[in-house]
């Protein structure tokens, strides 16, 4: 780095942290975006010259579904093995968002000495990042459709990832989960080493393949893949049998891990994490430790205790997100360790402001089994109606459950609390926007 970037780099960093002091005694939020949009217009290299000095090398955790819990339990196998790390924790994980971040970490003169930069990255901006940031890895977890108003079809998005990754250097890692057709299908296209993780269990197969689907044709020729089973959404055991295209073979056998929380999608976060630990050099069984003494990332299967009762909030933004927490809460609902269920829907930019993905839910299996749903948010009706069509019949002799409306968020969660026993856990299923609130609630306090 010559004396002018030098310069400059510190005039950044002199900046940000002067902003984030400022933000943060003035309780205006987390300063987890400002500083990084300010400072870059000290710099245009700004990010490169950031991400260059990493001691080992930068992550990149890019998906739609689990970034922030996958990346927190990678983050916390490398520091029980005590590697200084940097990590977009908030979550803000637009290019802004991420300069902050490796700006925090630096010193006054800008020199950070991370060992690792573990980055959640925005799925649409993967191609503009790696024009600025040449990774060490990159760990694909998924692709869902998920804001409807602001991606497109993960086809397209694929397709935007494989030109961006292909003049990366040979010496890039890219690990995928090949349960993915599309995530599968860009491995077999690239030059760099490739590595996947994926679930061999036929006992988590669905019944049948939810609404929720993105991605059920084959990737190279556009034939109806032929599915042995399916785990998640379009996440499964499958081939295509017009050109012969087929699932990658996994680099580690899902039957002989752990996992962290409830759910499948928990069970993809572990392996994912897992093996790029596992490239990073780690040891299995260490891996296996820290899975499990691991504490969710708030608002993530994350567990609280309120007035006594047992209460766990599953952050939902997405259809495919969605039914997973349902078919989680489901399977509780059934030993009758819950009976209660808050689900609370709004829709302001963090969340997507198109809500009519809510139709694309599975919603029938959760009316299905009696019990409370409670519904609040910005848009408590859109959500009270589409529970109310889940039912086999609008009859009201033959509801199956008490569906409970209550606009106000406060007096939501108070009557989900005194509706749930201390034996059994309040379930709440927030959007993003609506799990700040409800945490803040909770905990009396916000996160952001």
């Amino acid at each position: 780095m010559n004396v002018v970037d030098r310069v400059r780099l510190g005039l950044a960093v002199g900046v940000a942290k002067t902003i984030t002091a400022a933000v943060r005694f003035l309780g205006l939020g987390a300063a987890s975006v400002l500083p990084g949009a300010i400072s870059r217009r000290f710099h245009p290299r700004l990010l490169s010259l950031l991400c260059e000095q990493v001691k080992q090398g930068v992550i990149l955790v890019v998906g739609t579904n689990g970034k922030t819990t996958t990346s927190l339990l990678l983050r916390t196998i490398l520091e029980d093995q005590n590697y200084q790390l940097c990590h977009n924790e908030t979550g803000a994980n637009l290019i802004n968002g991420l300069v902050t971040t490796l700006l925090g970490n630096t010193n006054l003169i800008g020199t950070l000495t991370a060992d690792y930069a573990i980055l959640e990255v925005d799925e649409n901006i993967v191609p503009l990042l790696l024009k600025d940031c040449q990774p060490s890895l990159i760990l694909g977890l998924n692709l869902f459709r998920d804001q409807l108003d602001r991606y497109g079809e993960v086809d397209a998005i694929s397709q935007r990832w494989q030109q961006a990754i292909a003049p990366l250097s040979p010496n890039t890692v890219i690990i995928l989960n090949a349960d993915d057709p599309t995530l599968s299908y860009l491995g077999q296209q690239l030059t760099q080493t490739v590595r996947y993780f994926g679930l061999s269990e036929d006992n988590l197969y669905l019944e049948e393949i939810p609404h929720a689907v993105d991605s059920i044709y084959c990737p190279s020729c556009g034939h109806p893949l032929t599915y042995q089973g399916v785990y998640l959404s379009h996440l499964g055991d499958y081939c295509c049998e017009k050109c012969g295209f087929k699932k990658s073979p996994l680099d580690l056998n899902s039957k002989d891990w752990p996992q962290i929380l409830i759910g499948v999608y928990n069970k993809y976060n572990t392996l994912a994490a897992g093996l790029v630990a596992q490239e990073l050099g780690v040891k299995t069984t260490a891996i296996f430790e820290t899975v499990k003494n691991f504490k969710a990332a708030f608002g993530r299967a994350e567990e609280l205790t309120v007035k006594g009762k047992h209460v766990r909030i599953l952050l939902s933004k997405n259809p495919v997100g969605m039914n997973e927490t349902i078919r989680a809460v489901n399977d509780i609902k059934k030993i009758g360790k819950s009976s209660t269920t808050l689900l609370v829907l709004n829709d302001r930019i963090p969340d997507g402001t198109d809500v009519s993905w809510i139709w694309d839910v599975d919603t029938e299996p959760l009316v299905k089994l009696r019990g409370n749903l409670i519904v609040s948010g910005d848009r408590t009706y859109d959500m009270a109606l589409r529970l109310k069509y889940s039912q086999e019949t609008l009859n009201e002799k033959n509801n199956h459950v008490e569906l409970i409306v209550k606009e106000n968020l406060k007096e939501a969660i108070e009557t989900a609390l005194n509706l749930t026993t201390e034996a059994e856990t309040l379930h709440i299923v927030p959007t993003y926007s609506a799990m700040l609130e409800v945490r803040g609630i909770l905990t009396g306090r916000q996160i952001l």
